[in-house]
């Protein structure tokens, strides 16, 4: 079952999923208006109701339409989860379940940067070069070599891709391998990350990079056969971000929870990936 579907199927997150993420919820926020005997909202339907306005785009204000939590419930526990760290433990969580079925390929790691519209401004947003220096945020991320989100940074839309690139690596939520001689690790990235910051990091990290020379088209590492340089996989998953209206249109004014946006999207990749969805 796919989280948010037609019909009805986005009215409850599908139990085994739910199962998994029913032991990291937090205690609830608490509510200085709420006394007594008023019954606590089920964690459950708020985190499908959040999932279903980050999918769709939807404003908060949409939910008083709907039967369940009202909006002011659901926007009350969003802000307290995001404080507490949970979509963040959710995506760890998802990148663990797809290691354990379908093994992570940290072998390969590709990043890239893409840019976004942010009509309200706010944290880590910034003038668009492509836009008319409109509002724009700019999305960082690695992912490994079948396209699942691993790391992820966000920034003003003025920002370098290969300023973000420390960030993003720093970001990854699960412990990553070191590269060996036997098990090298590919850092595969386009001509916007040829920089002398970036072949510090690919030093430091001791990667094999694959990253064209600016001007020159030619690369820093030849090619051999099976051993291709992937950055197409990245471009797939920009565009599985983009399906996710609150990623590609951001109208979250604090970085934090634009970044949990991000986070909750690459955790459903990572979940479809290891087949718990459809």
């Amino acid at each position: 079952m796919d989280l948010v579907g037609k019909g009805s199927d986005w009215k409850e997150i599908p139990t085994p999923l739910w199962q998994k993420f029913e032991p990291h919820i937090p205690s609830p926020p608490h509510h200085p208006q709420q006394n007594g005997g008023r019954p606590r909202v089920c964690p459950r339907a708020v985190l499908t109701r959040i999932l279903f306005i980050l999918r769709t785009g939807a404003q908060w204000n949409a939910l008083d339409m709907l039967p369940g939590p009202s909006r002011s419930t659901v926007h009350r526990y969003f802000q307290a989860w995001v404080a507490a760290g949970l979509f963040e433990r959710i995506w760890a969580l998802a990148l663990e379940l797809y290691d354990t079925e379908a093994g992570i390929v940290w072998e390969w790691l590709v990043a890239d940067g893409s840019l976004g519209k942010a009509p309200l401004q706010g944290e880590k947003t910034g003038p668009n070069p492509t836009d008319r220096a409109k509002s724009g945020v700019k999305r960082s991320i690695l992912t490994e070599g079948r396209g699942v989100p691993v790391g992820l940074a966000i920034a003003g839309a003025n920002r370098l891709d290969y300023q973000l690139l420390a960030e993003t690596l720093a970001s990854v939520p699960v412990a990553r391998p070191a590269p060996t001689e036997e098990v090298p690790i590919h850092l595969c990235a386009d001509k916007g990350y040829d920089y002398a910051d970036v072949d510090a990091i690919v030093e430091q990290e001791g990667f094999t990079p694959h990253i064209p020379q600016r001007g020159t088209g030619s690369r820093t590492q030849p090619r051999e056969p099976r051993k291709q340089a992937r950055r197409w996989v990245v471009k797939r998953t920009h565009a599985w971000l983009h399906q996710w209206r609150h990623v590609f249109l951001r109208w979250h004014r604090k970085a934090a929870n634009y970044l949990a946006a991000l986070q909750f999207a690459a955790a459903v990749i990572a979940f479809r990936a290891a087949g718990v969805l459809g």
